[in-house]
């Protein structure tokens, strides 16, 4: 079945290739960024785009509202903008990056959710993309794993309120993305391992592009309405284990 599909963060990245990957299979998709992309002019009549800060909670509500008012709903969104932070320890984050990052990561999928489950159609499966550093707890990720484990049970709230729609928290694994070159660019990974692993990663068949990633992702959403309880937060990386 075709879908019509809703994608934030679609600029880049992994946003980018997934709004791709969807059109490329005849679905519609509508696609909001900050900067935007060039997949109207690839996709006409397909590709339905809008630039979006939503770091902006004040007015990114209304123009969301205001862009989907002729749309009865869809059948699939992906909440996939965020933005990662500086790695450093928790001591020497600043509040009002802490701040920042949870209104990008956080509340903005907040407004986003409520506008789509206030649409006439409900969306039938709801994804919000969070990360394993949700729940690892590793040093030098604070405000982004802050962000993503708040994420995390924000779904599972709108999962208990919400019957009729199928929320999931998924971790897509690895990605090459730009923020892969931020942590790859690290000279001093001293304290942070994780950083260290990433850059191991980088170049191997663990971290593949973004457009590969897309791919799996995919095929892997099409099974989690069936297998994974609603509100469920799903790491790719231990489906088969």
């Amino acid at each position: 079945m075709k879908k019509t599909v809703f994608i934030t963060g679609v600029s880049r990245g992994l946003g980018r290739a997934l709004a791709a990957a969807y059109l490329n299979d005849g679905c519609t998709v509508y696609g909001c960024s900050r900067s935007g992309c060039g997949l109207a002019e690839e996709h006409p009549g397909s590709y339905h785009d809008t630039t979006l800060d939503l770091s902006d909670s004040m007015s990114g509500p209304a123009a969301l509202r205001e862009w989907l008012g002729g749309v009865r709903g869809f059948d699939l969104a992906i909440l996939n903008a965020g933005i990662l932070p500086k790695i450093r320890d928790m001591k020497d984050t600043p509040l009002e990056t802490l701040r920042e990052t949870m209104e990008i990561n956080l509340w903005s999928n907040k407004w986003v959710m409520d506008t789509l489950l206030a649409m006439p159609r409900k969306p039938g499966h709801v994804v919000a993309i969070s990360s394993g550093a949700a729940v690892s707890g590793s040093r030098g990720w604070n405000g982004y794993a802050l962000s993503k484990a708040a994420l995390n049970m924000l779904v599972r709230l709108y999962a208990a309120e919400e019957p009729e729609v199928h929320f999931t928290a998924f971790a897509p694994g690895l990605v090459d993305t730009a923020m892969q070159d931020y942590l790859c660019g690290i000279d001093d990974d001293t304290d942070f391992e994780t950083v260290r692993r990433l850059k191991e990663a980088r170049h191997t068949p663990d971290m593949p592009s973004p457009e590969e990633a897309a791919r799996k992702i995919i095929e892997v959403l099409d099974t989690l309405t069936g297998s994974r309880k609603s509100g469920a937060f799903v790491d790719i990386r231990k489906m088969d284990t």
